[in-house]
């Protein structure tokens, strides 16, 4: 009976073993089979992962641009100067200064090379097409086009200005006097002075500040131009809203020119035993008259014949930075429409144009590539000025907008006698014989 009992105890923990054993058995096979449908669902549910890089894109360097007809057009020089605006050779040159900085080094994938971003960005600056149009034609994504157009511009004017730019000397202005007088007959002429309004799109959180008196949004540009059409110096990124009779004196080259900073010579006569006159500026009516700035008489009617023979050969010398900035239009077409960046941004590709501007000017004074002789105003015969060809297009320049005239009629005595004696020697000892036929025409 004992053994019974006991034999009956073990039959019983027998079966509760096995159906311990069946019952994990079958809970493992459930959560097995759980996870299963949980893993099944996850990966249908999970997003594609995006490719490192567009298909179109990843065939750069068969199809893109660069790689595929830029060769080519690098045979011909004046096609690859009206792509780049330079000539290979030139290219190369601006490249060994620049190369360097713009040089970026493999890490994940091969790196977009030195010359490929200079190209670009010459090509932006050059044609004023929009970064997606480049984005297809060089095959490279827009937000990288965006980065390398910012970083060259950068890079461009940070290696540039020390070489294109630099403060002249006293011995320069006086080489830039005697060009303005033999070249546009007015003596004791360091150079001519003028502003633009460039029309950006609307700054972000910006209220009125760039907003200006045509109902756009704008930076202003200041320059000197010599005789020979290079920018001597230059203020770049003020707000359009300051472009009012505040905004020379307000400004950087402003300051600078108040402060005496510019080595201007010291007074000499104009002619032996004439007076002593200082060497100055000269401006339209957006600027103030001063001891080393001249502008015109004001007024149009009844102004004496000797005032309008000043005004006549003052314009007339003046015209040489209104090429300037018709240069720059016609050339870096960026300028002839609003430029779509953010101010900072904006002031980068400005200030790379100037610089590429005076680059190219100095390689090639005397071969006129860059500026060609149809180009730019010249004189022909009895003082007549020919146009140039940039002033055919003007209307298109609809990211240009004048600086306003100053109405303010307040200057030192010294200055009003100085202007005296500009009109005093254009009437008399230096009178050139055709100016009066000029002022009637």
């Amino acid at each position: 009976m004992s053994f019974n009992y006991r034999l009956h105890q073990w039959v019983l923990q027998c079966n509760s073993i096995v159906n311990q054993h069946y019952q994990e058995k079958k809970q493992a096979e459930l959560v097995a089979a759980i996870s299963m449908i949980a893993n099944i669902i996850k990966s249908k549910n999970k997003r594609k992962r995006r490719c490192w890089i567009s298909k179109v894109f990843a065939e750069r360097q068969r199809h893109g641009f660069y790689h595929a007809v830029l060769p080519n057009i690098r045979l011909e020089d004046l096609r690859f100067r009206n792509y780049t605006r330079m000539t290979p050779i030139q290219l190369e040159e601006l490249l060994s200064i620049v190369g360097h900085d713009l040089k970026k080094h493999y890490v994940v994938r091969e790196p977009i090379n030195e010359e490929q971003r200079l190209i670009v960005t010459l090509r932006y600056l050059a044609s004023g097409d929009s970064m997606v149009s480049l984005s297809y034609q060089f095959l490279i994504s827009v937000s990288s086009i965006t980065n390398i157009i910012r970083e060259t511009c950068s890079v461009i004017w940070e290696h540039l200005y020390p070489i294109v730019l630099s403060q002249c000397d006293t011995n320069d202005l006086k080489e830039i006097a005697n060009d303005f007088a033999n070249k546009w007959n007015f003596p004791h002429c360091v150079g001519a002075i003028d502003g633009k309004h460039i029309v950006i799109q609307c700054p972000d959180n910006a209220g009125s500040e760039y907003y200006n008196y045509k109902g756009s949004h704008s930076i202003i540009l200041l320059a000197i131009s010599d005789a020979n059409y290079i920018i001597r110096c230059v203020d770049i990124g003020a707000p359009g809203r300051q472009g009012d009779a505040g905004l020379f004196k307000n400004s950087a080259m402003g300051l600078f020119l108040e402060r005496k900073e510019f080595n201007l010579p010291l007074p000499e006569a104009l002619y032996e035993d004439g007076p002593i006159l200082p060497y100055v500026l000269i401006g339209d009516e957006a600027f103030p008259l001063t001891d080393y700035m001249m502008r015109p008489y004001p007024g149009k009617n009844g102004m004496t014949l000797e005032k309008r023979i000043y005004n006549y050969r003052l314009s007339r010398a003046r015209r040489t930075v209104e090429n300037v900035f018709g240069i720059l239009a016609s050339q870096w077409r960026l300028l002839r429409r609003p430029i779509l960046a953010k101010v900072p941004n904006a002031i980068k590709m400005i200030q790379a144009i100037v610089c590429l501007h005076n680059w190219l000017r100095k390689h090639d004074v005397e071969r006129e590539t860059y500026i060609t002789q149809q180009l730019v105003d010249r004189p022909v015969i009895d003082g007549d000025i020919e146009n140039g060809s940039w002033r055919q297009n003007v209307e298109d320049f609809r990211a240009y907008i004048n600086i306003r005239c100053t109405q303010t009629r307040t200057y030192s005595l010294r200055a009003a006698n100085i202007r005296e004696e500009f009109c005093r020697f254009f009437n008399e000892e230096g009178e050139v014989g055709w100016q009066n036929i000029q002022i009637y025409k």
